[in-house]
């Protein structure tokens, strides 16, 4: 009787052990289950969103594609006596204009004479010193565009001018701001930028 009790004695502490086994492969099964799951749903994710990549990117190239290049006109170089006092200060110029399309250039080319006029104007109108500036070049570039707009007839991107608009963002931030808000609503411009091959003042 004796022994039969201390077989089951031994008998129903291996019991225990062997359910503790059992839930711990369970447990790891289960724990490996998840993250297999977690990481095919990541890998899923990941291949949307490069089929999505992938799928737009022909888009933005053909958007590219069907943008056409702009067209550069370049002028003749200009020598104009500056406005210092004395008058023995000069600058060569080289400018080109950035149009929209070969269209625009040919316009421009017809008025050509009087467009080199309003720019020699512009230039001899500045001294060396302003000149000599990166804001009187940008200014400079600024008034050749209102200007050659305003000659074809083209709708000018600032409305006064970049003097004008220079002198307002100096009275006031707010004013400038809005300046620039309405600059950038305007109208798009066949001629979208002037350009310098050469600045030279002396």
């Amino acid at each position: 009787m004796s022994a039969t009790a201390a077989t089951a004695d031994v008998a129903a502490p291996a019991k225990p052990k062997g359910k503790k086994l059992l839930f711990i492969l369970i447990g790891l099964v289960v724990l490996a289950l998840a993250g297999a799951g977690g990481a095919l749903f990541i890998l899923k994710k990941n291949t949307a969103i490069e089929e999505g990549g992938s799928a737009t990117s022909p888009s933005a190239k053909e958007d590219r594609a069907s943008r056409s290049p702009p067209i550069f006109l370049p002028l003749e170089e200009m020598v104009v006596n500056l406005a210092d006092v004395g008058g023995n200060r000069f600058a060569q110029l080289g400018v080109t204009l950035q149009l929209q399309d070969t269209k625009t250039a040919e316009a421009i080319k017809g008025y050509m004479p009087n467009i080199r006029n309003a720019i020699l104007i512009l230039v001899s109108q500045r001294t060396s010193e302003n000149m000599l500036r990166l804001e009187g070049k940008e200014t400079l570039a600024t008034d050749i565009v209102h200007e050659v707009s305003r000659f074809m007839n083209y709708p000018l991107p600032g409305g006064k001018g970049a003097t004008a608009q220079s002198g307002n963002a100096e009275k006031s931030g707010e004013a400038g701001e809005k300046a620039a808000t309405k600059k950038t609503a305007a109208a798009p411009s066949p001629l979208q930028a002037v350009l310098f091959s050469s600045f030279i003042v002396q």
